[in-house]
């Protein structure tokens, strides 16, 4: 059993964070497109962001104040724009941004982290993004969380949030987060932008530690399209707030944290594997009897990438071949005389042998999945077992249907 329990709030959960979300008119929807998240007092900071070649602004001007300075007081998000490509002039854009909102809260720039997200190649609409930062500020409120939430999300259907509290020397510390994230979802990172905030005592160097390891189980376990963004970002604040004994080294303590942080993060990160664009399903793999966990994570991720496997879960068609013969192109060495393949509860393979099944149950398993609730029951489960290792993974996605052509063809026009 966990050793926390949800609680309401998402960001502005953990104590001293404040929140805001406004329509600034950075998007030509008029939805809300510029978002918030502002620590009382500076706080510790750390980041995980995409491994592209070609990246957003934001995404280096946040590593080199992380490399700089790790910390932070805030996080300043606008949608609509990605602000990748852009050239120098996207990068002054950038540094203005944050010097506009330094200004407004009294902060130093360099204590303003910066994310993007929309359209790459488009610049910031800074005129509207000017207008619009007196506002944001002025919106910003221990309850503002939510509105924060629905300003970052682009092709998103439903915003992603959730806070979790557990007790550290007997008193309370939180972890809250949201996300977004729907199309151009792989690993390396995850378009994905997630956000964390946290009231412990923690030091700079266990906090990156722990949020590299917390990213590479839950958001670099993602896929949805096999494209890897411009503009992933992961950036996670802990600003002691909740006066509980700095953490410093690896103890217990730390590792109750870590396991919370990593379950903020996965559960943030199937958020976004279940609204992946167009998508009607869950798909969540675990591999085990793997050489390593780090292995069990490679096979796991091929098999929830699979667009042929992702085809045949939306046309509910239980093709386990496809299954076999993504895990068989992973990279990871294993014994296919040993390999076990389950659908659900439904055992197609085992020590390598095809096995008869219920092929018309397995395809109202897939059905119901499809019809099931938002993060409930409307997982397609799929167990995969290489043989005697020790090592685990889970990797989750989501089924290619006919509306993720049509979304991303007539993405810009």
């Amino acid at each position: 059993m966990a050793d926390w329990q949800s609680v309401a709030g998402g960001v502005t959960a953990p104590k001293g964070y404040k929140a805001s979300g406004i329509t600034a008119g950075l998007k030509p929807s008029g939805a809300p497109d510029l978002a918030l998240i502002w620590s009382e007092v500076e706080a510790i900071a750390a980041g995980v962001f995409t491994t592209s070649q070609v990246r957003a602004a934001c995404v280096d001007y946040c590593r080199q104040r992380l490399q700089a300075k790790a910390s932070a007081n805030a996080i300043l998000c606008n949608a609509g724009q990605a602000n990748a490509a852009t050239g120098a002039q996207g990068w002054a854009d950038t540094l203005e941004s944050a010097q506009l909102l330094a200004k407004e809260i009294g902060c130093a720039p360099e204590s303003v982290l910066i994310a993007s997200t929309g359209v790459i190649g488009q610049r910031i609409r800074m005129e509207q993004l000017r207008a619009g930062i007196p506002n944001l500020v002025a919106a910003a409120s221990p309850t503002g969380s939510e509105d924060a939430s629905k300003a970052i999300i682009t092709t998103d259907l439903v915003p992603k949030s959730i806070a979790l509290e557990t007790s550290l020397d007997g008193r309370p510390v939180r972890i809250g987060g949201i996300s977004k994230g729907s199309g151009m979802i792989h690993p390396n990172m995850a378009t994905m932008l997630a956000f964390v905030t946290c009231d412990a005592a923690i030091s700079p160097h266990l906090w990156q530690q722990m949020v590299s390891r917390a990213a590479d189980k839950s958001f670099n376990q993602i896929t949805v399209d096999g494209d890897t963004s411009t503009n992933d970002t992961l950036l996670a604040l802990a600003n002691g707030e909740s006066r509980t004994p700095a953490i410093t080294e690896m103890n217990d303590d730390a590792a109750k944290l870590e396991a919370m942080l990593t379950a903020v993060c996965i559960h943030l990160a199937k958020a976004i594997a279940r609204d992946g664009e167009g998508a009607t399903c869950l798909l969540e793999v675990h591999v085990a009897g793997a050489p390593d966990d780090t292995a069990a994570r490679q096979v796991a991720r091929a098999v929830a990438g699979s667009a042929l496997l992702k085809s045949a879960i939306f046309g509910r068609d239980p093709n386990w071949g496809r299954i076999a013969a993504a895990a068989g192109r992973a990279g990871v060495a294993f014994d296919q005389g040993k390999l076990e393949i389950k659908l659900g509860s439904f055992l197609l393979m085992e020590h390598g042998q095809p096995l008869p099944f219920d092929r018309t149950a397995a395809n109202a398993y897939l059905k119901q999945a499809a019809a099931g609730e938002y993060l409930t029951s409307d997982t397609v489960l799929i167990s995969l077992n290489l043989g005697n290792g020790g090592g685990v993974g889970t990797a989750w996605g989501c089924d290619l249907s006919y509306d993720y052509v049509k979304i991303n063809a007539e993405y810009t026009t």
